[in-house]
């Protein structure tokens, strides 16, 4: 389904909406993203599949076209009315006295909390200022995403996937639990209102089994990551030391025997080498 600009002013006018720089409601204007998102989340008929922020549903009725189910979180109470609807008429469509539609109210940062689905893939066209925040809740969560498939802002997606010599700490902890790759790049002109910068289509595979964060010596491993990032201008050692409370010296040895290097600066690390680092502070 294809909203136009014209199409779409219609649409909040008669909800009584004007898009939200809170919210980041700058909407779809275009298929084509569309297609390769649901492409790059390899959807199916077995899937069940959580977005966030469906707007007025450019993304959730190509997913629900293709998925079993689509669970969507939308904090805009204004649109229950237009989703009420579009139930209605999907349900008649189907002669089914049922939808494959289900929307929750609220924000979803804190429904993903308590809302339990057993397995699920997330695809969602973000809001910019809600994705560090929203990838760590999602990757936190007890139950897991397989797959989380999102559009996001370019810069944001680059720093996602970025390699060790300009890693940071959404790189590393977006890394420890999957591998993110950009499927492609989505300009500001595929978008009414039109944003002030590009994005990007953001795929993450999560790694199997799940993992969950190894504790280490204090503290578990993102703990550490996170003392390592605290002062980007100081050496790694001196972060881990200062914000861990270990000594200087066993911090130096360590990073000679897992990188070579006791001078070595946090974004210079890969995730493997974050992994050896806090298993040898647990030691």
């Amino acid at each position: 389904m294809r909203l136009t600009p014209t199409i779409l002013r219609s649409l909040c006018s008669k909800y009584d909406l004007t898009p939200s720089k809170k919210y980041g409601q700058n909407y779809l204007i275009q298929d084509w993203p569309v297609e390769k998102m649901i492409e790059a989340a390899r959807i199916n008929k077995n899937d069940t599949v959580i977005e966030v922020g469906p707007g007025f549903g450019v993304l959730t009725f190509a997913l629900v076209e293709r998925a079993g189910k689509v669970i969507a979180f939308e904090i805009e109470r204004k649109l229950e009315e237009y989703w009420k609807e579009k139930i209605e008429d999907q349900k008649n469509r189907r002669s089914e006295d049922h939808s494959n539609i289900e929307i929750i109210w609220g924000n979803a940062l804190k429904e993903l909390l308590s809302y339990k689905v057993k397995s699920y893939k997330v695809v969602a066209n973000v809001p910019y200022q809600i994705t560090s925040e929203l990838l760590r809740t999602l990757l936190e969560l007890e139950n897991k995403p397989e797959s989380i498939t999102i559009m996001v802002q370019k810069e944001v997606a680059e720093r996602i996937c970025a390699k060790p010599g300009e890693m940071s700490m959404l790189a590393v902890s977006v890394q420890y639990y999957g591998e993110p790759k950009i499927v492609d790049i989505v300009t500001k002109g595929n978008f009414w209102p039109e944003p002030k910068v590009d994005s990007a289509i953001l795929n993450i595979e999560l790694a199997k089994p799940r993992p969950n964060p190894p504790l280490g010596r204090g503290g578990n491993f993102f703990k550490v990551v996170k003392a390592g990032f605290a002062q980007k201008r100081k050496q790694l050692h001196h972060n881990l030391s200062r914000g861990l409370q270990i000594d200087d010296l066993k911090i130096k040895n360590i990073l000679i025997e897992v990188c070579g290097n006791e001078k070595v600066r946090a974004e210079e690390l890969s995730v493997s080498e974050w992994k050896k680092i806090v298993e040898k502070l647990s030691m």
